[in-house]
This record gives structure tokens, C-alpha cells and sequence, in this order.
């Protein structure tokens, strides 16, 4: 909010009242507004805003990984929406219901986004005249493959939610609240109706008074109730003897490259590090909100929810709704920005994400878990500019016959990719979502797809 100062005059009988100055805030309505109130409102609102922040604060690599990901997100969202078809096809009309899960805005065209990844999507028009869409061998492959590798990944996965839980001031959770971090943590599709109940020994699914779902803690495990930086720090492995109590670690900084007045906050930095805290494991309901010992312990525990993630990286959203679950301030975005060196937000797009700053270096993740290899090999098929061909109808298939389908599979073989950083700097997603790039649709109809497959 701009503040300015506003000349006022005291409203008095005499034609040459005294006059003062005051401050108030440029606002549509002020003068409807007493300053009295003005002020209590201001005093709630002292939080600076991502994008008030000084161009010497952004990561520029921090904010390619945002743009890479996010492409990632939609184009794995439309091949969830496929696979979960009877014979992974579907009218592209249809994809306009999940145009909120694809997190595809408007005006864009799902068609439009569907031509730029043909390695991983095939288009065809029935007698008809409807668009359908449906997976490459590639596409269906990859899906298998990270069925199989999120399968392997559960049991760390059960063991990450159960960290969760524990760390949780009720030891329970919202069943709908943990689906926010589905992709994150590498959940499954199905993981409330079926994953929840793999593992009775570690949690179990409640419904309370509310009857709302909540996945709540079995049994207690102290070998889990050690901090990420505590393996890291101080070497602790499991112990079954380890109870979680006050802590005195110095968190790992990492400040960006152009910014240099690091030096000027290095004192209230070095007082911060050294400040004892309580463990995320600890019981926190006799903390003090707004206390110092209060925000470092909040701190620790984003870096362990953060420490918990495929790509060290969350949607802010999602930690605000766990911030009474885990006994987390109120303006938490507030504390992320004080915290820089810490923690990296970034301001791409609708919603804002959080980066564990020292689980990257540049635009690359340090240790990249089997799921993020699959992710950029996913990445790597997206993107191809090419002039834009008919898209062939069931009759036309019919006359070219054979042809046509010998020819278009040389066509695909030789398909290069162009994806580079470079691109990603001027936006990648712009680059996928423009109009005027065309490119080539493969020319199989629905026969082709079920042939392939059988």
C-alpha cells in the first residue's frame, strides 16, 4: 500500500483553523475510514509481498526449475485423465471438464496444448468430425514405468507420511489436506482408497465427529523421529533410544549470487543459527506463538516437509494448511521471505513455490531420486515446432490405407526435440501454449491405437 502525506484541516468555526498533516493510505475510501482504524488494520498487514521484492533477491535458476515443472505437472495430468479412460482415449471436448486439473487458463486450447508434445499424444478425427486424443506407445510406456517406480517408492513414501503424522500436535492429519502433496511426496492415484490401508501398523483412517477423514498415527517409531538435519549435521542414525527435545543446529545458507548485502543482516543471521529450538518431533503446544524459539522450530519444520519432497519444492498454499496441525505462524509467508538463505519462494504463475535452496545447485537438483529422472525424461519428449499437417478422418485413413501409416512412423523417427535453457529463460510454458508455433499431429486413428496395443 503507497502511503503518502495528505494535508488535512481541522474543521473548526473559524475560517482560519490551525491545519495538520497526517498519514494516511491512498485508498479509494479513506476518508470513510478513522485513522484509529486504519492504523489496526496496517499493523496486520506489515508482511512484504513476493513480488515487492528486490530483483538482487530472485534466483533466476530457481525460477527455470518453476517454469520446467509446471509444464511437467500439466502434461502428466492430461496422461493420468488418459490412462483412467477404458481404452485411454478420450474426446478432446471432454478434456475441458479437467481443465482445472490440467491447470490449463482459458483462452488457451487444450487441442493447441496437445499438438506441441507428439511423441506423447496422438490426435484423430472420427466420421463424425470429433477430436479425440489418445497416448503414444512412448506415453504408455512411461506410464508403466512410473507405476513401477512409484511402487518401489512406497514404502519411503509411508515412511515420510508417518513422519508427518508424528510431528503433528493431535498425531492425525486430514486424509484431504495430505492429498495436497500427492505428487510431491510421489503418492499414488489411488493412495486414499487403497495405499492408506497398506499399512495398518503405521496408520490407520478415521472419521470423527465432523466426519471428515482423518489419517491418523498407530504406533509411535523413535527411529523416525529424527530431523533430516540431524542425520546430516551431527551423523545421528536410527536409535531406538533417541527422544526428540531441544535442538542447536545452524541451517545450511545459500544467498544468491548478484546479492550482496548479506553482510549488513550477517549479526541478526548468526544470532538466528545459534538459537536453540525445539524438534519438530518434540510436543510443541506449550510454545509461545510469536516467540523467538516459536519461528525457528517453524522453520525446521518446512525444511523437513521440504526435505520430505521428490523435488525439495512445495506450493506455499499447501503449507498454510498445515499450519495449526504443526503449530506454524499465522503469516508464514512472511517468515519464508525473512528466511531467504534458507528458502527460495518463487513468484511463477497463479500460486507461489518454496525451494530448499541448498538441495540445488544452479537450475539442478543435487540428489535426484529415480521419480525426477523420470520426470525429465518425460520433459525431454515435450516440445517440438513443427508446420501443423491435416489432421486425417477415419475416411481418409481408409484411402491411404497402409501407406500412410508406414510413412508417418519414419516420420516420427526422425523427430528432433529443441528444448533448451534458453527457451525456458523467455518462458517455456509460453512457448508450449503459443498459437503460432505449429507443429506435426501423428496420423493414426483409433484402429491404429488398439492395434498397437494388442
Amino acid at each position: 500500500m503507497v502511503t503518502q502525506i495528505v494535508r488535512t484541516s481541522i474543521l473548526s468555526y473559524k475560517s482560519n483553523g490551525p491545519q495538520v498533516f497526517a498519514y494516511l493510505p491512498v485508498r479509494r475510501k479513506w476518508q470513510r475510514e478513522t485513522l484509529l482504524g486504519w492504523l489496526q488494520n496496517r499493523l496486520m498487514t506489515t508482511s512484504k509481498r513476493v513480488q515487492d521484492r528486490s530483483t538482487t533477491k530472485r534466483v533466476q535458476d530457481l525460477e527455470i526449475v518453476t517454469e520446467k515443472w509446471k509444464i511437467v505437472s500439466k502434461v502428466k495430468a492430461v496422461m493420468e485423465i488418459l490412462n483412467e479412460e477404458p481404452e485411454t482415449i478420450i474426446p478432446v471436448r471432454n478434456l475441458e471438464r479437467h481443465r482445472i486439473k490440467i491447470n490449463l487458463p482459458k483462452p488457451h486450447k487444450i487441442s493447441d496444448f496437445l499438438r506441441k508434445s507428439p511423441k506423447l499424444f496422438e490426435l484423430y478425427k472420427d466420421q463424425r468430425g470429433v477430436l479425440w486424443c489418445g497416448m503414444t506407445k512412448g506415453a504408455e510406456d512411461l506410464v508403466e514405468e512410473e507405476g513401477r517406480l512409484i511402487e518401489e517408492h512406497s514404502d519411503k513414501v509411508a515412511e515420510y507420511v508417518t513422519r508427518c503424522l508424528m510431528m503433528s500436535v493431535d498425531r492425525r492429519l486430514r486424509l484431504d489436506k495430505i492429498a495436497n502433496f500427492r505428487r510431491d511426496f510421489g503418492l499414488p492415484v489411488d493412495f486414499r482408497d487403497k495405499w492408506v490401508h497398506r499399512y495398518p501398523e503405521l496408520f490407520k483412517v478415521v472419521k470423527l465427529v465432523d466426519e471428515v477423514s482423518y489419517l491418523e498415527l498407530v504406533s509411535w517409531n523413535p527411529d523416525w523421529a529424527i530431523t533430516e538435519l540431524e542425520k546430516r549435521v551431527l551423523g545421528v542414525n536410527e536409535s531406538s533410544n533417541h527422544q526428540p527435545g531441544m535442538l542447536s543446529l545452524s541451517f545450511p545458507l545459500r544467498f544468491p549470487s548478484n546479492y550482496k548485502k548479506v553482510y549488513r543482516h550477517r549479526e541478526k543471521i548468526d544470532h538466528f543459527q545459534k538459537r536453540s529450538y525445539l524438534s519438530p518431533y518434540a510436543d510443541a503446544k506449550g510454545l509461545t506463538a510469536g516467540s523467538l524459539e516459536f519461528d525457528k522450530r517453524a522453520v525446521a519444520i518446512m525444511h523437513e516437509l521440504l526435505s520430505f519432497t521428490l523435488e525439495k519444492r512445495l506450493v506455499t498454499d499447501h503449507l498454510t494448511h498445515f499450519r495449526k496441525e504443526f503449530v506454524m505462524p499465522q503469516k508464514l509467508m512472511r517468515l519464508l521471505l525473512k528466511h531467504m538463505g534458507i528458502f527460495y519462494v518463487s513468484e511463477r504463475g497463479k500460486r507461489f513455490s518454496v525451494f530448499l535452496t541448498e538441495a540445488y545447485e544452479g537450475h539442478e537438483l543435487i540428489e535426484k531420486c529415480p521419480l525426477v529422472v523420470w520426470k525429465e525424461k518425460l520433459l525431454s519428449l515435450v516440445g517440438y515446432r513443427e508446420k501443423k499437417k491435416k489432421i486425417l478422418t477415419f475416411g481418409d485413413l481408409s484411402d491411404l490405407e497402409d501407406s500412410v501409416l508406414i510413412e508417418s512412423s519414419s516420420e516420427h523417427e526422425n523427430i528432433s526435440m529443441h528444448f533448451g535453457r534458453e527457451d525456458t529463460m523467455v518462458g517455456v510454458e509460453d512457448a508450449l501454449l503459443a498459437d503460432n508455433d505449429e507443429m506435426n499431429i501423428g496420423e493414426f486413428g483409433l484402429a491404429g491405437w488398439n492395434s498397437e496395443k494388442s
